[in-house]
Parts: structure tokens; sequence; C-alpha cells
């Protein structure tokens, strides 16, 4: 999977993900209105809400795009219902022959990992039949307990050829908490690196490994680093635009081939025609205001990295 990811980003020239972390709030009214007349005001209601305006969204921009970033939590805190949306936002989603970066965030040990593993990248067998229940391509992973918590996932990334990101340097303020913690002389997120070029050294595609890093566009000095330490590992940049990463930020993320960094941005599109750049376009197109938004990121991050 990590080299369609790469053969997508190298025809789009778009090192791009759209997070799909659809509120509520975001939804446009129209939208709101016609799934709660269908639905009722339910957490169904809700949930056709949310597929609605992801369609929405993917139509308009998927032909511009390598790749999609659904995070999870955004459909789970509507229930079953929810994660109903999330699962046909993906299927979607792969139809218009998008990647799929399931942003899950799990880690776990043993068989609780292999499970997590199992329903969002792998497969379960139920009697005589086998199923892919969630089917994302990438899935974003927690390293904090250790091999343990990463080789259930890893087993699967290889059997499947999948990918994971795993969480090294986090874009939000208060992540050198623990991450920027002095372990032997130097910061854990360098150790955690490390264990990453490792996990993902047996886990190789063409040109890089299917096990990939999360470190925020917040933190460019720290990315100069880590792109060092893990030359081969694709690394997933959030905190683009509305966390105040800019393309002149991302420079470091790349290698010198101009690959090996995936940006992502979030309401920064999906949430575009709320902004005033893109007012203009109103509520009703939506879906144009964040293509608008998508080719305005291309360009910023174009014009960085040449």
């Amino acid at each position: 999977m990590i080299d369609k990811l790469v053969e997508k980003i190298k025809k789009t020239n778009a090192p791009i993900v759209v997070g799909l972390d659809p509120m509520l709030s975001y939804i446009p009214e129209h939208i709101q209105k016609k799934a709660f007349e269908e639905k009722g005001e339910t957490l169904e209601g809700a949930a056709e809400a949310i597929w609605q305006f992801n369609k929405g969204i993917v139509d308009a921009v998927y032909d511009l795009i390598p790749a999609v970033k659904p995070q999870v939590a955004m459909y789970e805190q509507f229930g079953i219902p929810g994660l109903m949306a999330f699962k046909k936002t993906i299927d979607y989603c792969h139809q218009k022959d998008l990647v799929v970066i399931g942003d899950v965030k799990r880690g776990d040990i043993g068989s609780t990992s292999a499970a997590y593993a199992s329903g969002h990248i792998g497969t379960v067998t139920v009697g005589s039949q086998t199923f892919h229940p969630f089917e994302e391509d990438f899935i974003t992973v927690n390293p904090y307990l250790g091999t343990d918590g990463i080789k259930p996932f890893t087993d699967v990334c290889k059997e499947e050829k999948k990918g994971l990101f795993i969480l090294v340097k986090t874009s939000n303020p208060s992540s050198g908490e623990f991450q920027d913690r002095i372990v032997d002389g130097r910061p854990l997120y360098e150790h955690v690196g490390e264990m990453v070029a490792k996990w993902g050294a047996d886990c190789m595609g063409e040109s890089y490994s299917y096990v990939g890093a999360v470190v925020g566009a917040t933190y460019p000095e720290m990315g100069k680093v880590l792109r060092k330490l893990m030359p081969k590992s694709y690394i997933l940049v959030p905190g683009y635009g509305a966390q105040g990463g800019k393309g002149a930020d991302l420079v470091h993320f790349f290698n010198e081939d101009g690959l090996g960094a995936i940006v992502n941005s979030s309401r920064g599109i999906i949430a575009a025609y709320k902004q005033e750049a893109y007012a203009r376009f109103g509520a009703e197109n939506f879906g144009e205001a964040s293509r608008a938004a998508v080719e305005d990121m291309i360009k910023d991050i174009d014009g960085a990295l040449h």
C-alpha cells in the first residue's frame, strides 16, 4: 500500500491528505436540515448528515489528492450510526481510488493490538467466512507500550500489505511534556523515531517502509532531525493550516527526491467555506470551497519545495 500511496502522490503532485474529521458545526445547515427531516434529530440523523457532507467533499476533491484521513472519534461520538458512516466513507473513498488512512491512534498489548489490527487493516474469520471489517489502508498507532504493542500491527501489515503511521512527535502544544523529555542525553521522540525505523526495516515496499511516522508541522526543526533518523519512513504531517503550519515549515520533512512526507489538513479544507478566503462560495457550495482550499494548499507546498 505504501507503493500505491507514493505512486498516487507522484501522479497528483500533491503530497496532501484531507482529514475527514466532521463536526456537526462544520456541516452546512441545508445538509443537516435534510438529514434531520429524513432521520430525525437522532444519532442516525447526525450520521446521515456526516455521510452526505463527506460525500460532497470527496466528490469535489478526489481527483486532486492521493489520500484521505477520517478521524474515528468524530464518528464514534455518534455511536453505532456514526461508525456506520465511518465505514461508508471508507468504502466510498476506495471507490474513488483514494488511499484511506484511518486515524484511530490504537495501541495496546498482545491480543488487544492484534484485534485492533484485524478490525482495521486485517481480516477476521467467522466460521468458514473471512471479512475485512473496516478496511483502511493505513492506520495511526500509539507506540507508548513498546514493541509488544506494535508487533501485532506490523505482522498484519506484512500479511495484508497495509501500513502504519506511528506517533513520534505530535503537533499539539503539550506534546513536549513527555515527548521532549531527555532520556540518555536525547529527547524521547528521537528514541521513538529510531524504533520506528527499526520496526519498519523488515516491512519494506519498493523505496519506503510500510511503517511511517507522525511528526507535527508545528515542529519543523524536530522534523529535520527525525527525517534523518527515519530515511525510509513516510512522515504523516498534521498541524498544517488551522494549527499554524505553513508550506515553508515543511521542507525538512521531505527527502531529496521530493517524497517522504504527506501533509494533512482537516478543518482548513473541509470547513473552508467558513473562512473569509473562501466565503464567496457560500455554504451551498461548500465542496467548491474545499476544492479551492486544496488547490491553494498544493500551490503553497509546491512553492516551498521548489
